[in-house]
C-alpha cells in the first residue's frame, strides 16, 4: 500500500540560477513535493505524530527555496528531496521545481525539474 501526501505551489522569491543577473535579481521558484509514507496509523489514532505535518513540511521547503543558491535545478530539487526524506515516515518523494519566469527568449509557460528519491 502507497499513500501520499502532496503539498503543490509552495514559492519564493529566490537567487538560484546560472547567470549573475539571475543572482542580482533573483525570481519566483515553486514547488511541488509528492511523499509516500503509511499513513494507516495515523489514521487508525487520528494522531498528527504518526504522519508528515504538511505545515512544517512546507516552512521547511521554503527554507530551502530561499536558502544558499544553486546554479542547477537539479541540485535545488535534490536539496528539497533531502529534506523530505529527513523524516523516518517517508519512504519516497516526487520533487518538481518550477522556474516559471526563466529568461528563454521565447514565450513559455514554465520550466520544471522533476526527480524521485526514496530512501534505500
Amino acid at each position: 500500500m502507497v499513500d501520499r501526501i502532496a503539498l503543490r505551489g509552495v514559492r519564493a522569491h529566490a537567487h538560484h540560477g546560472v547567470y549573475p543577473f539571475e543572482r542580482e535579481r533573483g525570481q519566483l521558484f515553486g514547488v511541488d513535493a509528492v511523499l509516500e509514507l503509511d499513513t494507516v496509523a495515523a489514521a487508525a489514532g487520528d494522531d498528527l505524530d504518526k504522519t508528515v505535518n504538511y505545515a512544517e513540511l512546507a516552512q521547511k521547503l521554503h527554507a530551502v527555496l530561499t536558502g544558499e543558491p544553486v546554479n542547477l535545478l537539479e541540485t535545488l530539487a535534490q536539496r528539497l528531496a533531502d529534506v523530505c526524506l529527513a523524516d523516518p515516515l517517508v519512504d519516497a518523494v516526487e520533487i518538481t521545481v518550477h522556474k516559471p519566469q526563466a529568461e528563454l527568449g521565447v514565450p513559455f509557460d514554465d520550466v520544471t525539474v522533476s526527480i524521485r528519491r526514496q530512501r534505500s
